[in-house]
């Protein structure tokens, strides 16, 4: 199918198709004129792409696990896999307390210009 037909079928743009491809994510061969053919199991490819980003991994995880996909994002437990899964657990733990901090702050500055704020 052409990439057209696989942005259709899954939702997903032909530039987020073409990044996944570039990513090694996907694989289409190349017809004779140079166009992209990708066989019908794609969909599906695309669709635990789509899981796995959904749950905080990036790319560059997705391509090692991908393989382990099962269904969404379920994955078989391949060696490896509850590592790369946890050190991404961890690290997106890091990035919630960082935006718990950041929020913090906030709130703090702006209840501090409220409180400082001239009346009218």
């Amino acid at each position: 199918m052409l990439i057209g037909e696989l942005s259709r079928r899954t939702g997903v743009s032909e530039r987020l198709l073409r990044y996944y491809e570039r990513a090694e994510l996907i694989q289409p061969e190349r017809r004779a004129n140079g166009y992209r053919d990708y066989a019908d199991e794609t969909v599906e490819t695309v669709r635990k792409i789509r899981a796995l980003l959904a749950a905080g991994l990036p790319t560059r995880v997705i391509r090692r696990l991908l393989p382990c996909a099962v269904d969404g994002p379920t994955l078989r437990p391949c060696p490896g896999v509850l590592d790369h899964l946890r050190a991404q657990l961890t690290t997106l733990d890091l990035r919630a307390a960082d935006l718990a901090t950041a929020r913090d702050l906030l709130r703090q500055t702006i209840a501090a210009t409220e409180s400082a704020a001239i009346p009218e």
